[in-house]
């Protein structure tokens, strides 16, 4: 018998094309929603959130993960972006700086309206879709941004903050943070205090997403406990792949099933393989393994593109989401379970958590009490509790006695 040497590996490729394409036919009804995307961050470390700078244009932009021709090249249909400041803004100017950050994405819909279309809203998804333009939402990420205030949390979501990721790599007076998980942190709020339960309630009310990427197992377990709707993981992956804290554990995939949350998959190659070198099957993996644990409705895409400095081969920059999307019908996914991970499964919980916010419900008012805070800097107005000038004096007066008559003062 007669063996054409040639034969199977053009086969394998035309395979491999065929799954692709498929992927790429899909991807055009259904495009990608990315739950995270550090761009507005690299917009204010490159350019100092100067736009109209001609090294800035998002049509050109070569230094990032993300521009406008890698985003069509990637069929990103919706992109929550990430409006973020480090931990070392908190108690400082956390909020000064994150009206600027939303600021950033606000001109980016107004810089570039054929690309992007600025909402807050499901239907401002799908409206994006149709239009073709990529529906841009804010996600704000660590609650440090908000400086323990309700207010401005609401403020927040009145400039169209649609997720909130309740701390980053530090705890807050109110939550924990994952490195209490790796020994580095102190847990605090073992989970959430009772004002973490109270910001919790009022973003429920609202309809802001609760995004418990960078939070402590003890924070996932009461939030998924306390939450009226479905919570997401904006950017974290499976822990039981890759043991790093940042990651989901089981037990916690367990809970997201059962109140039909949402993990989006990270691509930090930290993450995915626990260390520099990871692959696009490497994230496949992950999002097999979630979707085994915790069903085809618990998987989502959240790359963290220009927020991390390693990235898998074959998933380097946005345009690459159509090949991940090949590996994924490769692995014998279906059609629907594919559109879930695209964008369904998100749409799915952003409506859920839109049917269970309630504008006419008072709003949460109670603050945080005055010795929970931080920060030299602070007034105290409104507390009621807090001493006038008169008995700070008179309290560091009655301090300084002993040494007083030490030094036979009085």
């Amino acid at each position: 018998m007669l063996v054409i040497w040639w034969f199977w590996p053009l086969l394998a490729v035309c395979a491999s094309d065929s799954f692709r394409l498929k992927a790429e036919e899909i991807m055009k009804t259904t495009p990608v929603i990315d739950g995270h995307n550090d761009l507005p961050w690299q917009l204010l470390k490159l350019f100092n959130n100067k736009l109209n700078d001609s090294k800035a244009n998002l049509n050109t932009l070569l230094e990032t993960h993300t521009n406008i021709p890698k985003l069509r090249d990637g069929y990103v249909g919706g992109q929550f972006w990430s409006a973020y400041l480090p931990c070392d803004t908190q108690n400082k100017d956390a909020v000064r700086r994150i009206l600027e950050q939303i600021d950033v994405i606000h001109r980016m819909c107004q810089l570039y309206p054929e690309t992007f279309l600025c909402v807050t809203n499901s239907s401002g998804i799908r409206q994006a879709f149709s239009e073709g333009k990529v529906a841009s939402l804010i996600g704000v990420e660590g609650g440090h941004l908000i400086d323990s205030s309700l207010g401005v949390l609401r403020t927040l979501y009145h400039l169209g903050m649609r997720y909130l990721t309740l701390t980053h790599n530090c705890n807050t007076p109110w939550a924990d943070n994952w490195m209490v998980d790796t020994g580095d942190d102190k847990a605090e709020s073992q989970g959430l205090s009772d004002f973490g339960k109270r910001v919790l309630k009022e973003m429920n009310r609202l309809g802001v997403m609760i995004d418990l990427s960078h939070v402590s197992v003890a924070t996932m377990k009461a939030a998924l406990q306390l939450s009226k709707a479905p919570v997401i993981f904006s950017h974290s992956s499976a822990f039981s792949l890759c043991r790093s804290r940042r990651n989901v554990p089981d037990d916690v995939l367990q809970l997201v099933k059962d109140t039909r949350s949402l993990v989006m998959v990270n691509f930090y190659s930290k993450h995915v393989s626990c260390s520099k070198d990871a692959t696009l099957s490497h994230v496949a993996d992950h999002l097999d393994y979630i979707k085994k644990v915790a069903g085809p409705e618990a998987v989502g895409l959240g790359g963290d593109y220009d927020g991390v400095t390693e990235l898998p081969r074959g998933l380097e920059d946005v345009s690459k989401y159509p090949d991940l999307i090949a590996e994924l019908l490769r692995r014998n996914w279906t059609d629907t379970e594919v559109r879930g991970v695209l964008a369904n499964n998100l749409m799915r919980v952003f409506l859920e958590v839109e049917k269970a916010s309630n504008n006419m419900q008072v709003p949460e008012e109670e603050p945080i009490p005055l010795d929970e805070l931080e920060g030299s800097c602070r007034t105290h107005y409104g507390y009621s509790q807090a001493p006038s000038i008169h008995l700070q004096i008179g309290a560091l007066l009655a301090s300084l006695t002993p040494l007083l008559f030490s030094l036979h003062l009085l």
